[in-house]
């Protein structure tokens, strides 16, 4: 529009040849500082100004900064779905803290330890309550064994912070929930008809359900995987319910949904980096 307004002003004017020539030149010259005003100072600004909100983790453009999905690493050990989905979104969502953490699978009667990184350092067969049930019944914790009914004997579901500790008798467990006396620890004999050693060789899950409510792993491997992963330092321990569904007892846990959550405020916090 502005050059075309400066050639009509000179086509109006009607100037000698003298005075058309200097006139082009002087022409030439404007729509050369026009042109250098047009397309070289924005790129020269656009690498000192601060940069646009659509310029910021991808706001506004088409293409998002892509945000990654952290998961758990079981390597090749067999999980169940329910298994795998929950220490995915423990890992995705930092739920364990950096702390090392357990999933037991009630369902399966299996154990899944893990470093704090969500890497697996070891999986078995466990003993289990022999009741099937996702809470604990009140006050159970001080009441003697002899007292604890066959149905009374739940391994509650939830979320425990976990600690090693000694028993009565001086042997080292993994307090799993002090108040209902819940502990995981290695196997004890049991009397003669419980067959404990057996039952944990078994292929069948029903067959582990045998404990007053505690977690019953085999020797070498709580000597080799718990003992040591948990030596100095607390870690959490998750027990998948059995008669609710996981969200009930964790709350809705999708890493699809984290990973929304976490570009949304990544983006937020950018668009107000930008606005400063």
């Amino acid at each position: 529009m502005l050059s075309q307004s400066i050639t009509d002003q000179f086509q109006l004017q009607k100037p000698s040849s003298a005075r058309a020539a200097g006139a082009v030149a002087t022409l030439v010259a404007s729509l050369c500082v026009i042109s250098l005003v047009t397309f070289v100072l924005p790129a020269a600004a656009a690498q000192n100004l601060p940069p646009t909100t659509s310029q910021v983790a991808g706001v506004g453009t088409s293409e998002m900064t892509p945000i990654e999905t952290k998961v758990a690493n079981f390597r090749q050990d067999q999980s169940s779905p329910e298994s795998r989905k929950l220490a995915d979104w423990v890992v995705n969502s930092a739920d364990n803290a950096k702390l090392p953490f357990i999933i037991v699978d009630k369902v399966n009667a299996r154990v899944f330890v893990f470093d704090a990184q969500g890497q697996i350092t070891g999986s078995t067969p466990a003993l289990l309550g022999l009741a099937v049930g996702d809470d604990s019944v009140p006050g159970i914790g001080q009441r003697k064994l002899s007292s604890i009914l066959p149905e009374e004997r739940t391994t509650p579901a939830g979320r425990f912070v976990a600690s090693l500790d000694r028993d009565i008798h001086g042997k080292e467990i993994l307090w799993v929930d002090y108040d209902t006396a819940i502990s995981l620890h290695a196997v004890v004999k049991g009397t003669p008809k419980e067959r404990r050693a057996e039952r944990l060789a078994s292929a069948s899950a029903l067959d582990k359900r045998i404990s007053y409510g505690c977690i019953n792993v085999p020797v070498p491997f709580y000597e080799k995987v718990v003992s040591p992963i948990f030596k100095g330092t607390n870690g959490i321990v998750y027990i998948l319910p059995e008669t609710r569904s996981a969200q009930e007892v964790f709350g809705p846990y999708d890493i699809q949904d984290s990973s929304r959550k976490q570009a949304s405020s990544e983006s937020t916090q950018a668009t107000n980096s930008a606005a400063r």
